[in-house]
């Protein structure tokens, strides 16, 4: 597993449009929010609003770089240990990123998605998501992936539980059940095999995050909190992948 560090939003691209650096899709583990806040003598809630700032600006910068899609790791499913307020505070900040964010994600033709089980979030909360949701779903320009109430082993398990419960309807045999079949089920079905796994603060682990999806991505960490990542870092580690001789277990 290679490791780099880092020194320091969507244009719409057909499934044959392969930017110059290579890389459809993205993901970013945003990590290093209350890093930021301590090193600054400031609360928690600041971190976390700084790194909604951060989230608008490589969104911005991920349109400008021909990224097909960008998958955010937002809140896992293990985030419910986090204090109450904590908490309140994240799905405050969630809120309002979309009723301030929906009209531009309109005007781009992004197109929103959501993966893990957000609908266990507050009601309000949920319908606003769908409302947005809706709202992009006949953009054909990039995606904007979300992962809210996400973790991976939980999604395997609920496409397994899926693939379970076509096998007991007749609908397929459990001898057919293939890795085709359950990327299938997956949350992910229907975007772009992942390419780049980001992760940011200098943590150097998946913290079950697209476990499945990562087989064959590139990894990248970096010491970068997340309030600071910029498109210069992101372009950083664009260039790192760009880079990378992806043998996919061949010679």
């Amino acid at each position: 597993m290679a490791t780099q560090a880092s020194s320091s939003a969507h244009t719409s691209v057909s499934p044959h449009d392969v930017p110059d650096h290579g890389a459809r899709h993205v993901a970013i583990i945003m990590d290093g929010n209350g890093r930021w806040a301590k090193k600054r003598l400031l609360p928690r809630f600041a971190g976390h609003k700084a790194g909604v700032e951060a989230v608008r600006r490589i969104a911005r910068a991920a349109r400008e770089l021909n990224i097909e899609c960008l998958t955010l790791y937002a809140f896992s499913s293990e985030n419910w240990k986090r204090p109450a307020a904590e908490i309140a505070d994240l799905m405050g900040l969630l809120r309002r990123f979309i009723e301030a964010d929906i009209e531009e994600m309109v005007a781009d033709n992004v197109r929103l998605r959501v993966i893990g089980n957000y609908r266990a979030l507050e009601p309000s909360l949920v319908a606003l998501i769908d409302n947005a949701l809706a709202r992009t779903a006949t953009n054909s320009g990039p995606v904007l992936a979300i992962a809210l109430n996400y973790g991976s082993q939980d999604e395997m398990v609920r496409a397994v539980q899926s693939l379970a419960a076509r096998a007991a309807a007749g609908e397929i045999l459990p001898d057919e059940i293939c890795a085709e079949h359950l990327h299938a089920s997956l949350d992910t079905v229907g975007l772009p095999p992942l390419d780049l796994m980001i992760r940011t603060s200098g943590e150097m682990r998946l913290s079950n995050f697209l476990l499945w999806q990562a087989a064959y991505a590139e990894l990248y960490f970096t010491d970068v909190l997340w309030p600071d990542f910029d498109t210069a870092a992101l372009s950083g580690a664009l260039h790192a992948f760009k880079h990378r001789d992806r043998r996919y277990g061949g010679l």
